[in-house]
């Protein structure tokens, strides 16, 4: 968590900082919106949002907002919203916001209380919030997590995604955590004291980058295929790999409304190793500009986290790859890659003082 990321100087008003209080840390991620709480509560929605495009799909679905799977499955009814893009709000910050700025918003805010409601806080306790936020997200943007967070939560405090990781799992010294989300791909090294701007790297090549290869890819080599978005995310979900597999991957596309076989393994490895460049890129520097006492220390240390992190084989393409770059290398993947940053998040929220809150009511 760099100086950038401490926002807010009040103390919020309890009497004591463990009671009375639920405590959430917030993963808010371009694809999935993940929350771990203090009262053992951990939930996962898909980051989409939408609202009844008319009278019909209101009387249809009975509700005026669905979010995530049911958002997803329910979109033909709906005005859609996903409000954040590579792992920031779709808010530019200048001048005043257009209508479409203030729609996101709105998303972004409905979305955020729908993570808060997952992690069911009680009615007579206050809610202490700490949201995952991109390691080089800029202070407008900043501000409109913290404006959205605010109808739903007492005090907020944000902090970079890869901080969040790798404080979860106290590994706070000579470390260097990837953490791939669908939006970004950020890279924090963490040397005993809280990163600096130039501990972070950030790149917006990430699991929505291997989305769009694999849609070039399938339109290119796969005549007559009919697929949308939503299927292509399921197929690299269900099948992303990288090097050798055991099986082919044999998936049923509709051709003029006809489900036809195609064997998707060299486009999904394809596809995949766009994300392998950028991360050694941003190994590379980070390891270039360290302490060269400890480099060889950061080298054998590095921290795979995110829902990228589960491409199977990543972490054995990486080390491949710095093998030719840097001589050698050593990458370890976390257990629990949805959870990774809300769980860090959480423990921050526990452990930071009080000064560092920002108190919104």
């Amino acid at each position: 968590m760099s100086q950038n990321d401490k926002q807010g100087t009040g103390a919020p008003d309890t009497p004591s900082k463990n009671h009375g209080v639920l405590y959430i840390g917030m993963d808010l991620g371009t694809s999935r919106t993940s929350v771990s709480a203090s009262n053992g509560v951990r939930e996962t929605v898909y980051s989409v949002v939408g609202y009844p495009k008319d009278v019909v799909s209101k009387k249809l679905l009975k509700k005026d907002v669905l979010f995530g799977k049911e958002a997803i499955e329910r979109r033909l009814s709906l005005k859609v919203y996903k409000p954040l893009e590579k792992g920031v709000l779709k808010y530019s910050g200048a001048g005043g916001m257009t209508d479409q700025e203030k729609d996101n918003l709105k998303a972004a805010q409905d979305l955020i209380g729908e993570a808060i409601r997952l992690a069911r806080p009680r009615k007579d306790e206050l809610v202490y919030c700490v949201i995952g936020a991109p390691a080089e997200a800029s202070m407008k943007n900043k501000e409109a997590i913290i404006e959205a967070a605010r109808a739903h939560v007492d005090s907020v405090m944000l902090c970079s995604e890869p901080f969040s990781v790798a404080y979860g799992l106290d590994w706070l010294e000579d470390v260097l955590v990837i953490d791939i989300g669908a939006g970004t791909t950020d890279l924090c090294r963490m040397h005993g004291t809280m990163p600096e701007d130039a501990d972070q790297v950030m790149y917006e090549i990430a699991g929505d980058s291997v989305d769009a290869e694999l849609s070039r890819l399938i339109r290119e080599t796969c005549p007559g295929a009919q697929f949308s978005d939503v299927m292509v995310k399921d197929i690299k979900e269900r099948y992303s790999f990288l090097g050798e597999t055991g099986e082919r991957v044999v998936v049923e596309l509709p051709v003029n409304g006809k489900p036809t076989p195609f064997d998707l393994t060299d486009q999904i490895r394809k596809a995949c190793s766009v994300l392998i460049d950028p991360i050694v890129e941003g190994i590379s520097k980070l390891v270039a500009t360290f302490d060269p006492e400890f480099q060889s220390r950061l080298k054998n240390r590095v921290l795979l986290a995110g829902g990228g992190s589960m491409i199977k084989g990543l972490d054995t393409a990486i080390e491949k790859a710095m093998r030719e770059r840097l001589g050698g290398g050593k990458v370890i993947r976390i257990e629990e890659p949805i959870y990774g940053g809300s769980n860090g998040a959480l423990k921050i929220a526990h452990d930071m003082p009080e000064e560092f809150w920002e108190k919104l009511k």
